[in-house]
């Protein structure tokens, strides 16, 4: 048997693991594929609950976001559409973007200028991030308490706060055991 390489899935963040086994590769590949085929289906169905349209292209973008194993910044996302599609401009890739930010189906995370996937676009929210600085993989979390938190502290200071943006930097699990 040869070595491989298996994709392991939690919520839409995954890690590497080395098996000597074709057929759990397969398999594990193919549950990627269905969480994928999932997720744009979600996608698919709010935007039409909403009234919005998405289009073949917001559509491949999110779907070149939801298969990322990290944040995907703007210009890979074009390099990968020009690639299938031919010559297409930033503001093609800008405008899908856009709408997947203003539908809340990704996130950016705004220390990288790259995007991630919305792992409950069902329930609007406010996101926190841990990033590794080691493999740039970033997990969103959701912490109400920490919402709140920065909503009273900015009205008890008279501030109107619009947006949050939480991005904890660090070292994931996998970075740590390598690193030790």
């Amino acid at each position: 048997m040869s070595t491989i390489a298996l994709l392991l899935i939690t919520g839409w963040r995954l890690y590497l693991c080395s098996v000597n086994n074709a057929e759990p590769a397969r398999k594990a590949a193919d549950l990627r594929s269905r969480d994928i085929e999932r997720g744009l289906r979600r996608a698919e169905q709010l935007c039409a609950a909403r009234g919005a349209r998405l289009t073949p292209v917001r559509r491949r973008v999110l779907e070149l976001i939801l298969a990322a194993d990290q944040p995907v910044g703007a210009y890979t996302v074009l390099a990968e559409l020009q690639s299938e599609r031919g010559k297409l401009g930033p503001p093609t890739v800008y405008r899908a973007l856009d709408f997947l930010l203003a539908h809340k189906l990704i996130h950016k995370i705004e220390s990288a200028s790259a995007f991630v996937a919305c792992h409950d676009i069902e329930h609007p929210h406010e996101s926190q991030f841990m990033i590794c600085d080691d493999c740039g993989a970033a997990e969103e979390i959701h912490d109400e308490a920490i919402v709140q938190s920065l909503r009273r502290l900015g009205e008890d200071r008279g501030f109107a706060v619009a947006r949050q943006v939480i991005e904890v930097r660090g070292l994931c699990p996998a970075c740590r055991t390598a690193h030790h």
